[in-house]
């Protein structure tokens, strides 16, 4: 999972395809399921098939600078 966008949500990448940007757990779990991985959504946090850069699955909006 990549770091959030600078407007909110996380870029879905499988086998280097991106599937889409996730706005929650429950989208990237819906994502996944559309290619053919069966996750639920509270295995994410330690799932080895999720690689979470920078931050874990409790940060999907964008970062604010002040």
């Amino acid at each position: 999972m990549h770091l959030p966008s600078s407007t909110g949500g996380r870029r879905v990448r499988v086998d280097g395809e991106i599937l889409g940007l996730a706005h929650s757990v429950r989208d990237l779990v819906e994502f996944l399921r559309r290619a053919g991985l069966e996750i639920e959504p509270e295995q994410v946090a330690d799932s080895p098939l999720i690689d979470w850069r920078g931050v874990g699955p409790d940060r999907w909006e964008a970062e604010t600078r002040t």
